[in-house]
């Protein structure tokens, strides 16, 4: 991530998933052809939002960055421990556990490895819904698959778009729109760029 910072991002470049810098498409190209000017319009009066403002859709663009950036950092964060937590008990019960004669230690050790495991997973399920669930990310995601539908229409109507841009997949959860979230703004380190 160090590497990430010391690059900093030109006028109208942002961060697409994996750190891989793109250079943003204006508004005017994007919705060059009618079908992708009417889904621009469509969607922006859907979630508020003028996608034919190059400033506003670049700062989406770059807050969507930094979503990922948060759900991969929480995923990273809790897949060791669960993996460790998980491998454990069933790595200790082949070596040694299933030979225990006394049922009595047995059923101990299932009820203890049970009770670590779901606290290990109910405490990964609870960080993730914890950023999944805030509103004003939500709305962030909600206007990126906006975006990016209004990208996939202009490539199909001739619109000449690098490949998978804007390079963030679909949301088929936690991106619903909230018109009363807050809005969300860039840290200083990233609007200076």
């Amino acid at each position: 991530m160090t590497g990430e910072q010391e690059q900093p991002l030109g006028p109208q470049e942002y961060k697409a998933r994996g750190g891989i810098v793109r250079t943003q498409i204006p508004g005017e190209v994007l919705t060059a052809s009618p079908a992708a000017r009417q889904a621009a319009e469509e969607a922006g009066r859907e979630v508020r939002f003028d996608f034919l403002d190059d400033a506003a859709v670049l700062k989406l663009l770059r807050l969507r960055h930094l979503d990922d950036v948060q759900l991969h950092k929480t995923g990273m964060r809790w897949a060791f421990p669960v993996v460790l937590v998980l491998a454990g008990p069933i790595l200790y019960w082949g070596a040694y556990v299933q030979y225990w004669e006394s049922s009595r230690s047995q059923t101990l050790y299932y009820a203890a490895s049970a009770a670590v495991i779901c606290v290990v997973v109910c405490g990964y399920a609870l960080a993730a819904i914890r950023l999944w669930s805030h509103r004003g990310w939500q709305k962030v995601r909600a206007r990126a698959a906006a975006y990016r539908k209004i990208a996939h229409i202009a490539a199909r109507n001739g619109t000449e778009l690098p490949a998978f841009y804007p390079h963030y997949g679909p949301y088929p959860f936690a991106a619903n729109f909230h018109a009363d979230a807050e809005e969300l703004d860039l840290p200083d380190e990233e609007t200076a760029a």
